[in-house]
């Protein structure tokens, strides 16, 4: 089996693609989804056949590139990657699909922001493994029906919901990966460790997974700062007293949620009482785009049970209040600042 060729149109980081497995049999976590891509693979595998079109979708950071860049080498088929932002026209996805080598992969990120002209050029390459390029204006224009060979696009979004039912209804395969246990990241901190030639206490693993909020992309970055801070404070093996040091240098307390999470709820506490407010009060207070707080900051809160959406907007709760180290039954002191 051949191993294949990743053309990728974004740079990639050479140290992110070291920690990342592989192959899929490499992979922590995430078991159910595997079980089901092995399967299909292999099923695809023994047929001679092209794989059915596969649509990752799930918070950033769970392992969607890496799924769509380790089916291609267990297959032993080419690989071509690309950004939905950056293909903003026909032409522009041209190259990938007549450079397309038959049983190859294209894998497409953020595949939701995909212009609509786009999206509908897929289509009947996508079924039909055909696309048709229009030449020439007015009355002098002519279509050219171009046949293609068969190829797998792999597709993955943070956002589903902005897929149209059209381009998510062509894709054989649709996989929602989900975050990781506290084990599943200690594995993965253990074994990128390994592979960063660290030597990192059990303890200090297990804590640094904690505070990665279930994400691998969170636990290897965590990672490579204990790394950084051990190396010049230290010069040895980390332990959980480095980890400890690190992480709240960082300002990253014992449940994940970084300065900015913070200060979200206590804008909530201090200024909103607590809530229900709506999230454009709150950004508009913290000085931060909506979109900011609601794709960043508020799923983790949300997942966490920190913060709530009532019809009436955000409120903290009980859990919340504790962490800020607060009672819920007592009205904020509004002199008192909470960011200090």
């Amino acid at each position: 089996m051949r191993e294949p060729v990743l053309r990728s149109t974004p740079a990639t980081n050479d140290d992110d693609r070291d920690l990342r497995p592989q192959h899929m049999r490499d992979m922590v976590g995430q078991r159910d989804v595997y079980a089901r891509l092995e399967i299909a693979v292999d099923s695809a595998r023994k047929r001679g056949d092209t794989l059915g079109h596969i649509l990752f979708d799930g918070p950033p950071g769970l392992g969607k590139t890496t799924f769509a860049t380790c089916i291609p080498r267990d297959l032993g088929v080419a690989c071509q990657i690309a950004s939905g932002a950056v293909l903003q026209a026909p032409k522009d996805l041209i190259p990938y699909l007549t450079n397309a080598e038959e049983g190859s992969v294209l894998f497409i990120d953020e595949i939701h922001r995909l212009p609509k002209a786009v999206e509908e050029f897929l289509y009947p390459a996508m079924e039909d493994f055909r696309i048709d390029i229009l030449l020439g204006d007015g009355v002098n224009a002519r279509t050219i029906n171009m046949t293609l060979r068969p190829f797998t696009l792999i597709g993955a979004t943070t956002r589903a919901g902005l897929l149209s039912a059209p381009l998510r209804d062509r894709f054989q395969i649709r996989e929602h990966l989900d975050f990781y246990s506290v084990e599943e990241l200690t594995e993965i901190v253990s074994r990128s460790a390994r592979k960063l030639q660290m030597k990192i206490d059990a303890d200090a693993a297990r804590e640094i997974a904690s505070r990665s909020r279930g994400t691998p992309r969170l636990a290897n970055n965590r990672l490579r700062w204990v790394r950084d801070y051990v190396t010049s404070k230290a010069d040895g093996k980390v332990t959980l007293e480095l980890a400890h040091a690190a992480l709240d240098m960082q300002a990253i307390d014992r449940l994940g949620l970084d300065g900015q999470d913070r200060k979200y709820l206590e804008t909530i506490v201090r200024v909103f009482h607590g809530g229900p407010v709506g999230v454009e009060a709150v950004a508009h207070t913290m000085n931060l785009a909506i979109d900011t707080l609601s794709d960043e900051v508020e799923p983790y809160l949300l997942r966490s049970g920190l913060v709530i959406r009532t019809p009436r907007g955000r409120k903290v709760t009980a859990a919340g209040y504790d962490h800020l180290g607060l009672a819920p039954e007592n009205p904020p002191d509004t002199q008192r600042s909470l960011f200090g």
